[in-house]
C-alpha cells in the first residue's frame, strides 16, 4: 500500500466527499428512500467514495471477468476472509483468533438471527442493550424468544450498563446476552472494567455473549476498543464475535461479514443448527473487497476517522450553540449521535417534525427503544456542506415552529 497516495484528515473530504447530485444519482437506499428534497441522515451508510485499495481489488475481478466459483491461495475463498480477520485482530489488539473457528457470512443481521437460534430455545430470554439497533430486538422476537432489556444509564460523560436493573430481571430462562460495542445508537466504547463486569455477570448466569463489533474501527480520540473475546480465556469460552468491514469501509452492498467462535464447542453448537449450506457462501467480490480493506485500507481509514471526528465536533458545537435544548452525549465512536429532543416542545414524533418541517430524515428514536419518539439518531458521516445543510434546516425548523 502506498500511504503517500492516501489522504490524511485534512483533505479526506475534498478527495472522497460526494456532492448531493452525485449521491442522488446512486442507486442506494439512503438517497432513494425519501423524496429528493429530503436530506437523509438515517441509515448507517456514509457519503464518501471508497478506499482506492478496495476499488483496485474489485476492478481486478471485473476486468478479468472472473466470476466463476472462487478460490484464493488454493483454498475456498471464504477462508481468505477468516485469515484477514485473524491478521487484523492480531495487529490491532494482540488478540489471537483462530481462522478455523471463523465463518464468513453475508450479513451480520443474518448472523445475529442464526446465533440467537443456535444458542437458545424458543421461549427463552435474550438480553439486549436498550436503546438498541432495531434488528437486535427483531432477532429476539422473530425467533420466538423474549426480550430482556439491559438499560443504558445516562451519566455525565456517556451511557453505561445498569447491571443492577438487569439482575432484577434474571431467571434461568435467560440464555444469551447480545453486546453491541461500540454501541449503536449511543456511540459508547466500553472500558475494560465495564466489559470485565459484564463477563462476571455472564459467567454468574451462564450466558452466551454475542458481541457485535461492527463499528470497532471507528474510534475517536480518548477511547480505545477492546474486543470482548480479548479479555482472555474466560471470555472466549462463551463468546461469539460478529464483525465486518462494511461499516468502517462503506461497502455494505458487498455483503461480507464474519462470525468468530471462541471455542470449537461453540462453533460445533452453531453448526448443528446451521450447517454451512444453510448459510450459503459469500460472493467473490465481497471477499476481495473485505480482504483489501482489512489488510491494506488502514491509511484511508485514518483519513476517514479524522474527518468523522471533525464532523462530530462541528455538529456538537453547532447543536450546543444553536439548539441547546437538544440533549446528547458526545459519541466516542461510530458516526452516529443519539439526540434527545424532548425539551424542544415538539408535537408528535421528533422524526415526523424534522422530516416534515426541515426535510431531513433521521432514524426514529422509537425504533431503538419503545416510547423514545422524541429522540432521533443523526448520521454525521457526510461532507461538511451537507452536514451544515442538515444543521441549518434543523435550526430553522425549530425557530420557525417552536416558541
Amino acid at each position: 500500500m502506498n500511504i503517500a497516495t492516501t489522504p490524511g484528515a485534512g483533505d479526506f473530504d475534498a478527495r472522497f466527499g460526494l456532492t448531493k447530485e452525485q449521491l442522488l444519482a446512486r442507486r442506494n437506499a439512503k438517497w432513494k428512500q425519501y423524496a429528493p428534497d429530503v436530506i437523509p441522515a438515517f441509515v448507517a451508510d456514509m457519503d464518501f467514495g471508497i478506499a482506492p485499495e478496495i476499488q483496485a481489488a474489485i476492478r481486478q475481478s471485473v476486468d478479468a471477468e472472473d466470476y466463476g466459483y472462487p478460490m484464493r491461495d488454493g483454498q475456498k475463498a471464504d477462508r481468505a476472509v477468516a485469515d484477514a480477520y485473524a491478521r487484523r485482530m492480531a495487529r490491532l489488539y494482540g488478540w489471537s483468533v483462530d481462522p478455523d473457528l471463523t465463518l464468513a457470512v453475508a450479513d451480520l443481521v443474518q448472523a445475529t438471527y442464526a446465533s440467537v437460534m443456535a444458542f437458545s430455545e424458543p421461549g427463552q430470554g435474550v438480553i439486549v442493550q436498550e436503546p438498541n439497533y432495531p434488528p437486535f430486538r427483531a432477532a429476539v422476537t422473530d425467533c420466538g424468544r423474549y426480550f430482556v432489556p439491559l438499560p443504558m444509564a445516562a451519566t455525565e460523560t456517556g451511557y453505561t450498563f445498569d447491571l443492577a436493573a438487569l439482575e432484577a430481571q434474571m431467571t434461568p430462562e435467560v440464555r444469551i446476552l447480545i453486546l453491541c460495542n461500540p454501541q449503536n445508537p449511543t456511540g459508547r466504547v466500553f472500558t475494560r472494567d465495564e466489559l470485565a463486569a459484564l463477563l462476571d455477570f455472564a459467567e454468574r448466569h451462564d450466558l452466551t455473549v454475542i458481541s457485535d463489533e461492527i463499528h470497532s474501527d471507528l474510534i475517536f480520540d480518548g477511547a480505545q476498543h477492546l474486543p470482548f473475546g480479548a479479555l482472555g480465556p474466560r471470555a472466549m469460552a462463551r463468546c461469539v464475535t460478529l464483525n465486518s468491514a462494511t461499516k468502517s469501509f462503506n461497502i455494505p452492498g458487498l455483503r461480507t461479514a464474519i462470525v468468530s467462535f471462541g471455542t470449537p464447542d461453540l462453533k460445533a453448537a452453531f453448526e448443528r443448527r446451521f450447517p454451512a449450506r444453510v448459510l450459503g457462501s459469500v460472493n467473490a467480490i465481497g471477499i476481495d473487497a473485505t480482504v483489501a480493506a482489512w489488510d491494506h485500507g488502514d491509511a484511508w481509514l485514518t483519513g476517514l476517522i479524522g474527518h468523522l471526528q471533525a464532523m462530530r465536533d462541528h455538529a456538537v458545537a453547532r447543536l450546543r450553540a444553536e439548539l441547546p435544548a437538544v440533549r446528547f452525549r458526545v459519541p466516542e465512536a461510530t458516526y452516529l449521535c443519539w439526540l434527545d429532543c424532548s425539551d424542544l416542545g415538539i408535537e408528535g414524533t421528533a422524526f415526523d417534525f424534522f422530516h416534515d418541517e426541515a426535510r431531513v430524515a433521521f432514524s426514529p428514536g422509537e425504533n431503538f427503544r419503545p416510547g423514545a419518539d422524541k429522540m432521533v439518531r443523526l448520521n454525521f458521516a457526510t461532507s461538511r456542506p451537507i452536514l451544515d445543510e442538515i444543521l441549518d434546516r434543523m435550526v430553522a425548523a425549530v425557530r420557525r415552529n417552536i416558541r
